[in-house]
């Protein structure tokens, strides 16, 4: 499988393969989703394609119809009977009768080879976050987090601060539930978008530095010496690992 270099943290999320046999195209995905967050596997045929996404966590599929070895239709119909990874398939000729098929076997969506980028975006986005949110809805049942003296219950949508209960907005205490679950991890302001927002990604993508601003000053945290919420330059935040000394 190859992929194109990409500094950021490896995360199943956001892992993101596209098989296509035109270059210029995955590297034109590839430079655009990389700064967001995103990890870009790429395959340039049928079977290199099917393999690498049977063998490996993505967070979707870009197929293109068109592929040598093996077409995308085939693709997807093998890979449908061993996953239900989000597929979205993209064809150069944009016929009705090619975005039916893939429907019917199995795509999630659909992109014509003409997409902006920002449709690119919109679209990828929302098949991944209805992957999550079917996930989440069949998840065992929700178990307070502990992180120090910061105590979170999912299932009550509450969390305390050396026993004092705090107020968080729903969208101050879904960013703080995703970076608690992740303790000791990464999360990209991508992930984090995904897992938070709702259908309004832009106004979101401009306020969540804000949303952790204000996360931060309710656990009375310091963003220069924090206990609990470290910014990862260049990247996104991560909360501090349940258990870790938090002195």
């Amino acid at each position: 499988m190859s992929a194109f270099p990409s500094n950021a943290p490896l995360d199943a999320r956001t892992r993101v393969l596209v098989v296509d046999d035109d270059t210029k195209l995955c590297r034109l995905i590839h430079d655009y989703l990389a700064p967001l967050g995103y990890d870009v596997a790429v395959e340039h045929t049928g079977p290199a394609g099917l393999e690498a996404a049977l063998g490996n966590s993505f967070a979707a599929v870009l197929l293109d119809v068109m592929l040598p070895g093996m077409d995308g239709f085939e693709v997807l119909r093998r890979l449908r009977s061993h996953s239900t990874v989000p597929v979205l398939m993209l064809t150069g000729r944009g016929e009705e009768p090619d975005r039916i098929v893939g429907l019917e076997l199995g795509a999630d969506d659909y992109l014509p080879k003409t997409f902006s980028t920002r449709e690119l975006l919109a679209r990828l986005r929302a098949v991944i976050r209805r992957s999550i949110l079917t996930a989440a809805s069949a998840a065992p049942p929700s178990q307070t987090i502990v992180v120090g003296d910061l105590e979170i219950s999912e299932g009550a949508r509450a969390a305390s601060l050396a026993g004092q209960t705090l107020q968080f907005t729903t969208v101050e205490f879904d960013l703080l539930l995703s970076l608690a679950k992740a303790a000791g991890r990464v999360k990209t302001r991508e992930q984090l978008l995904l897992e938070v927002a709702d259908r309004n990604f832009d106004v979101f993508d401009r306020s969540i530095d804000v949303h952790i601003s204000s996360v931060r000053r309710k656990l009375g945290d310091d963003p220069k010496s924090p206990r609990f919420i470290v910014t990862i330059r260049n990247v996104g935040y991560m909360m501090r690992k349940a258990g870790a000394d938090l002195s």
